[in-house]
């Protein structure tokens, strides 16, 4: 049913670009400095979804929290279409290439909040191949980002995401850390598959949904419920994304530094920012001190001192091999 909706100028230009439209095509309200049009139930879903997104990114920019952002996210891209002469080892030329890969949908969550956030895009932008609305979006986010975890998101979705970002116009996002869930799998563990459905299997969390390449193609020709499930599989693979994060994070060697964003006095896990650590007895050997471990109690990470528990009285005698 469509009903009259007041939009402003940020508004008007997410519905005219849904529709395909130039903001120009609009006109606003005499004497006032905002828009009144007609919207259907589907575009007011997706006008409620925007603005909680950008209340979203409002309450980041004014969150005084010293806790760094950590963002877990996972993408959706299209095939690319080319004209081939078979279907094995295949070199494919510009000139075969009919349409370049986009982006179909994204969805991510901020690490311990239980706010799912996504995007998809919409029929007419799927036939136009247009994801420049999503992209903005998920732009806002890596902004808003201090670390990020994707799942092959070194080799894939960062760099991914970074040819979206300059192909609509988008500046680069400020500074992030990286954490690759697939690097720390291959460099770590011996399993047989490094896959995220495959680790979510041996982890014991629910398994990924199914799909086959028909979602692509019925994506790319704009049906509406394909879009709909292509972006509930991209939420559930946030889903698992998280809970094979968590596992994995006692793991994972040069994890960035949460104590660092912190700035505690007190002894903080460097993993998860947790000051429950208990002393191990043990300790961590260089080849000119020694430092003492311990354990996080709440994430079982391991973490050394800065500070050498090797005597000073002892170091004038100790040699190192050349």
């Amino acid at each position: 049913m469509n009903k009259k909706e007041t939009l402003n100028d940020e508004e008007m230009i997410f519905i005219a670009s849904i529709r395909g439209h130039n903001i120009d095509s609009y006109n606003k309200r005499k004497g006032t400095n905002k828009y009144r049009v007609r919207i259907n139930d589907k575009e007011r879903e997706m006008l409620n979804n925007h603005r909680s997104m950008q209340n979203h990114i409002t309450e980041l920019k004014i969150d005084r929290s010293k806790f760094p952002k950590i963002l877990i996210f996972d993408i959706e891209t299209s095939p690319l279409s080319a004209y081939v002469w078979g279907r094995f080892k295949q070199l494919v030329t510009l000139d075969q290439t009919i349409s370049e890969w986009f982006m179909l949908s994204w969805s991510a969550k901020w690490l311990n909040n239980p706010n799912m956030m996504s995007d998809v895009l919409t029929p007419e932008e799927a036939l136009r191949e247009d994801d420049l609305r999503i992209t903005k979006s998920m732009w806002h986010l890596f902004n808003e980002a201090d670390i990020i975890i994707a799942h092959n998101g070194q080799r894939f979705d960062t760099p991914r995401l970074n040819s979206r970002f300059l192909i609509n116009g988008l500046m680069p996002p400020t500074p992030y850390r990286q954490i690759d869930t697939l690097k720390v799998a291959r460099e770590n563990f011996g399993f047989s598959s490094n896959k995220l459905d495959a680790l979510a299997g041996y982890l014991g969390i629910e398994y990924k949904s199914y799909t086959d390449f028909n979602l692509w193609k019925r994506c790319l020709a704009g049906e509406q419920d394909a879009l709909d499930y292509m972006q509930a599989y991209n939420i559930k693979d946030v889903e698992i994304l998280e809970q094979v994060y968590l596992k994995l994070r006692p793991w994972i060697k040069n994890h960035p530094n949460i104590s660092l964003y912190l700035e505690n006095e007190d002894e903080t896990c460097p993993h998860c920012g947790s000051s429950n650590l208990a002393d191990t007895g043990t300790f961590s050997y260089t080849n000119v001190s020694k430092f003492s471990n311990v354990r996080c109690m709440d994430c079982g990470g391991l973490a050394r001192r800065r500070t050498s528990d090797y005597p000073k009285e002892k170091r004038k005698a100790l040699v190192m091999s050349v």
